[in-house]
């Protein structure tokens, strides 16, 4: 499993890169916050929602505090989706939410 820290994702979207966050949080979880252009993907909807994702582009996944998105993580990459899991998650975040 790839894995990035909270610390690279904020530098990366401060350099201007365009990335594919899925946030595996519940919806009231994402009304404390959420990472700017992160999509919201409950992990129970995961697998209904693989056919909406494309296995051409690269995704970082994220939680609360990292366990829930290695789910997510282990499972898309068992699909052969491209995706990393954010260490950490939410708790580790300290960059802007919207």
């Amino acid at each position: 499993m790839k894995r990035m820290t909270a610390n690279e994702v904020e530098q990366k979207l401060k350099n201007g890169e365009q990335l594919n966050i899925i946030d595996v949080r519940e919806v009231a979880e994402i009304a404390t916050g959420k990472i700017p252009t992160a999509v919201n993907i409950p992990l129970g909807l995961v697998e209904s929602k693989m056919p909406d994702l494309d296995k051409k582009q690269k995704y970082i996944i994220v939680c609360r505090s990292g366990g829930r998105s290695a789910q997510a993580t282990l499972f898309l990459e068992s699909y052969g989706f491209d995706v990393t899991n954010m260490d950490g998650g939410m708790i580790a975040w300290e960059g802007g939410v919207e």
